[in-house]
């Protein structure tokens, strides 16, 4: 992927950003459980960064994909997961369906103030019943005159004890199951909206994570994003770019953690020489950081077609696998290097490795993965 002036200027205003308007309250935040959503994204608002691929006419910046890509690469420079995954959630999970197929009068509404930071959102998908099987969500919206109704509930919703709205998909008729569903604009004070808890995680800690319950929630019908029965289709459009944009927020979290276990395996001595001597460690850690450069090329090459107006599927659910993946194998075995610091809290690999944890889980589990390949690749057994 060729990098233009403009990229790499958008590199480091974000690296920048992260240094001095993030690490410096990383450890509080952790320790509280939650960071200030909206304080945060009003700053990034006004450095123009929640909307660089969304459309001018709404304050986005109209920028093609792979702006988003390094973006997410730099937050990747943040001392934790949390606060990036928030912020991914806010310009690439929750926003994009809306930009491409809400009607300007939504997208005035609702995308406008998300881009300007003056608002936080979230993605309503994942149910107690229904995670990585987003056919079998449950969450119901019936029209009543010029309203929906919704009842039902989400579980494990990123940003959802801050949001002032949700992109949520909801069943809209009793039509077969990738047919039923819309994605509707709830906002979260709308009455009938209850967040239940703030769910305690083993990691991720600064990313509030809440159960939501609907209780004849009543939405205007004008709400709908796009078609009725579309939401689906789109839900899955949006998962390409989340898993992209999962795939480029590991890139640099892994390279610091190597680089933090190279120092620090040069200042540990044990027998009277440096950890870092000896050759298995230094041979492991060459062969982790080509892993990585091998996960960034297959991140590029898939954003690269993805600009092109390609289907990325396939490679971007690659992408998501082995990010996941391979952030559970640099973690486990950085953190092996660390001796009994690395069992403790407070280092940048034990934060990996607890908050990494969730790239193999969230936005589609890695056994998804391996069926959506499995299904392009002609290899599922026949029923």
């Amino acid at each position: 992927m060729q990098f233009t002036d403009e990229h790499e200027q958008l590199r480091r205003t974000v690296e920048r950003f992260v240094a001095q308007e993030l690490d410096p309250h990383i450890d509080e935040w952790e320790e509280a459980g939650i960071f200030p959503a909206h304080e945060v994204f009003a700053r990034l608002g006004e450095l123009g960064l929640l909307g660089l691929t969304k459309p001018e006419a709404f304050g986005g910046a109209g920028l093609d994909y792979s702006y988003s890509v390094v973006m997410a690469e730099a937050l990747g420079h943040c001392r934790c997961g949390g606060v990036p995954m928030a912020i991914g959630v806010q310009t690439d999970m929750a926003t994009p369906a809306l930009a491409r197929f809400g009607s300007d009068a939504l997208r005035a509404e609702f995308l406008a103030p998300a881009i300007a930071g003056n608002a936080v959102a979230c993605v309503g998908v994942s149910e107690p019943g229904a995670g990585s099987d987003v056919a079998a969500i449950r969450t119901s919206a019936r029209r009543d005159g010029a309203d929906y109704v919704i009842n039902g509930g989400k579980l494990w919703i990123t940003n959802g004890a801050q949001a002032d709205w949700m992109c949520c998909l909801a069943n809209t008729s009793d039509d077969a199951p990738h047919r039923n569903k819309s994605l509707i604009i709830v906002p979260m004070k709308a009455r009938g909206v209850t967040v239940e808890r703030k769910l305690r995680k083993i990691g991720m800690h600064s990313s509030d994570t809440a159960q939501i319950h609907f209780d004849d929630v009543r939405v205007p019908v004008r709400h709908l994003i796009g078609e009725e029965g579309k939401g689906f289709t789109y839900q899955m459009l949006q998962f390409q770019e989340e898993r992209l944009w999962a795939g480029a927020n590991t890139l640099k979290a892994l390279d610091n953690a190597i680089r933090d276990t190279i120092e620090y395996t040069r200042s540990r001595k044990i027998f009277s020489r440096p950890v870092l001597d000896n050759q298995v460690v230094h041979f492991t850690l060459a062969e982790l950081q080509t892993e990585v450069e091998a996960l960034r090329a297959l991140v590029y090459r898939a954003t690269e077609l993805y600009v092109a107006g390609q289907d990325v599927t396939a490679l971007a659910s690659m992408a998501k696998l082995k990010a996941g993946r391979l952030t559970r194998e640099v973690a486990d075995k950085c953190l092996q290097y660390w001796g009994g610091m690395g069992f403790t809290w407070d280092n940048t690999v034990s934060r990996l490795y607890r908050d990494g944890r969730l790239t193999s889980i969230g936005g589609g589990a890695d056994e998804v993965m391996l069926s959506i390949l499995c299904k392009l690749m002609g290899t599922l057994p026949r029923a």
